[in-house]
């Protein structure tokens, strides 16, 4: 497939006169964004002292906990990308730095990167430095961090040797800025150890430990102690699927630098593992060691490695790696293709299934007996993968799987994790996936204000949390390791549905995941991301080559200029426009050949647009309209001094 350059490529502006009533979709979307920008000061201000360190205790041990914080205070990033206002950018800048800074003196980062974990907490730590990318793309400190941070992962360091780039393989489950960590300590896990209590023993040979209960003492100190050692003997060692999430930390540098190395790694990593996949049978085994070999280090077993099969959760530890590695390849290169890895092994898992009480039900891991733990296959990820290909084939993935009904309603929960009752994902408040999707599918026609609706109230719920006794830091018991995500637990900066309906996609996958989308917005006027004051914008309808959009100027006195980005990272180009009035009429059409769109609306005007466009033609950048402007844009990485 033929890509282009990054260079500039705007379409001729549109003018917009028509005027419209206003729809109650933009009123909500404008008053979100306005609540939203309060909550944030409100939020940040109760946590966090003047200079943006968290207000908690004075150690953390462990190596468990920087990706905790980070999360919590992401969507300011986030925010701003939609359109919050400059309060909110500069409270992202200060919260990212402060965090970095105060989780060092922790001990859990090392050299501004998590000092050795896995990349399922790596992949949700790294999310707000991605969204920086997004929002602020221009800070000469973020551009060196994105090198520094993918660097750790190229293998030319030896001082840093997480990655084999000979056999293509990442030499340990727990990787970071120290290197590969082959020997866990007790004290590397001491946080966990409560947590982990009521959770399926990692092994089935712990002497002490009835495998079958499903539970596990990691508090009983002799139990500890073989965890911990057989972990170094059978865990330690090698890669597993998991760290396909490091494909996200190279895609962000690649955005940054149009950097080969960084793509090329990407596109080597998921082709070694296709190749063990079919090394296994088509099956992708969930434990290499360092020599390549499957099971190396666990008697042959193509299943029981680190987040694998059998522990702690079972397929979604798999899936979930190879749907963001491929949909990143994909925003690579244009293939889409490369999905298939994630495909098959969809279709593999749903041919191991069977039938309970008239439902098809799906293994969700495998013990030395065999496959286990039935479960409703989960519609998310091939709803991700639909996103990505448009392609019915995908859609045929999601609409087979006998999801409950409660997968159709809209989802409020309450704690996030995953909700007690629907059993739906609500990590970061993520729980509304499959009823965005059946509303791209014509089968939600209410979607957007309900969703939106929901938003609402969920702020207002977190808000009287946070201002509740028990929302008081100095109430909590830091003493206890649930203290390090009650941050994420009173945070009011969730907007599902607004950056659903605004983009036309779903929101990240949370541990790892870039935020992908169909369209994005900049202000024209003031020359920075996300929408301009007073405009509201709907995506009502996806196919493979195009996307309807609604554009809305809730102001009666002032005309907004805005440019719409054909998606994220301005991979699509736009070819052809239709427009259409508030009463379903064509009112225009035209060529469009770019992947900037400027439009001009005037007071109380809005518009249909039907964009046509070609997909992943471009390569991915986190470039704007304005960055040969910017006089920081183009500096150079600063590389320290050579020391003999």
């Amino acid at each position: 497939m033929t890509r282009t350059s990054r260079s500039n490529s705007t379409t001729d502006a549109i003018d917009v006169q028509d005027s419209w009533t206003a729809p109650t979709w933009a009123l909500m979307e404008r008053k979100l964004i306005d609540t939203l920008n309060d909550a944030a000061v409100e939020y940040v201000r109760r946590y966090t002292r003047e200079d943006g360190t968290i207000v908690w205790r004075d150690d953390w041990p462990g190596m468990d906990g920087s990706d905790d914080p980070y999360e919590a205070f992401m969507n300011l990033s986030m925010l701003y990308v939609l359109g919050g206002n400059e309060e909110i950018l500069r409270l992202s800048r200060l919260m990212f730095d402060s965090i970095t800074w105060q989780w060092t003196e922790y001990g859990q980062i090392h050299n501004e990167f998590d000092a050795y974990y896995d990349w399922m907490h790596h992949g949700e730590g790294s999310l707000y430095f991605y969204f920086l990318g997004l929002s602020d793309p221009h800070l000469l400190k973020n551009r060196q961090r994105a090198v520094k941070f993918a660097e750790l992962y190229t293998g030319k360091n030896p001082e840093v040797p997480n990655y084999d780039s000979e056999r293509k393989l990442m030499r340990s489950p727990i990787t970071g800025s120290k290197g590969p960590r082959f020997q866990m300590t007790e004290e590397d896990w001491v946080t966990h150890r409560g947590v982990l209590d009521d959770y399926l023993a990692p092994f089935e040979d712990i002497p002490g430990v009835d495998f079958s209960s499903g539970k596990c003492k990691w508090s009983d100190d002799a139990i500890y102690g073989e965890i911990i050692s057989r972990m170094n003997e059978r865990k330690a060692r090698g890669d597993v699927p998991l760290n396909l999430n490091a494909t996200g930390l190279m895609t962000n540098a690649y955005m940054y630098t149009e950097d080969e190395t960084y793509r090329q790694w990407v596109l080597d990593y998921l082709a070694a593992w296709e190749e063990r996949t079919v090394r296994n049978g088509g099956l992708i085994p969930d434990n290499v060691g360092l020599s390549d070999t499957i099971g190396e280090y666990n008697d042959g077993k193509w299943w029981g490695g680190y987040y694998g099969y059998r522990w702690p959760h079972g397929f979604m530890s798999i899936i979930e790696p190879l749907t963001n590695a491929g949909m990143n390849a994909v925003l690579l290169t244009g293939d889409r293709s490369k999905l298939d890895l994630a495909r098959s092994q969809l279709d593999l898992n749903w041919n191991l299934g069977k039938d309970i009480n008239g439902k098809w039900h799906v293994p969700n891991k495998h013990f030395d007996s065999g496959w286990t733990d039935y479960r409703i296959q989960v519609p998310t990820y091939p709803i991700y993968l639909w996103t990505i290909s448009m392609a019915e084939e995908d859609a045929a993935r999601v609409d087979r799987i006998p999801y409950e009904d409660h997968f159709r309603s809209i989802d409020m929960p309450t704690i996030s994790g995953r909700n007690a009752v629907t059993r739906k994902e609500t990590k970061h408040y993520i729980a509304n996936t499959v009823p965005w999707y059946l509303y791209m599918r014509g089968q939600f026609p209410d979607y957007p204000e309900r969703i939106l609706k929901q938003n609402l109230e969920l702020i207002a719920v977190q808000l009287e949390k946070l201002r509740s006794p028990e929302g008081d830091p100095t109430n909590w018991d830091w003493d206890h390791p649930y203290s390090i995500h009650q941050w994420q637990e009173y945070s009011p900066l969730y907007f599902e549905g607004l950056l659903q309906m605004m983009l036309g996609a779903p929101m990240h996958i949370s541990h790892g995941g870039l935020q992908h989308a169909r369209v994005r917005y900049f202000d024209a006027e003031r020359k920075r991301c996300g929408l301009p004051e007073d405009i509201g914008a709907l995506v009502e309808e996806l196919g493979d080559e195009f996307v309807t959009l609604t554009l809305v100027n809730l102001s009666a006195f002032r005309q907004r200029k805005l440019i719409v980005q054909a998606g994220s990272f301005g991979e699509h180009q736009f070819t052809y426009m239709e427009r259409y009035n508030q009463r379903g009429q064509r009112v225009g059409k035209g060529e469009l050949d770019g992947k900037w769109l400027p439009v001009t609306l005037a007071p109380g005007a809005g518009i249909q647009l039907k964009l046509h466009m070609n997909r992943y033609v471009n390569q991915p950048t986190y470039e704007t309209p304005w960055s040969t402007e910017v006089k920081d844009a183009t500096a150079k990485i600063i590389r320290g001094r050579n020391q003999v």
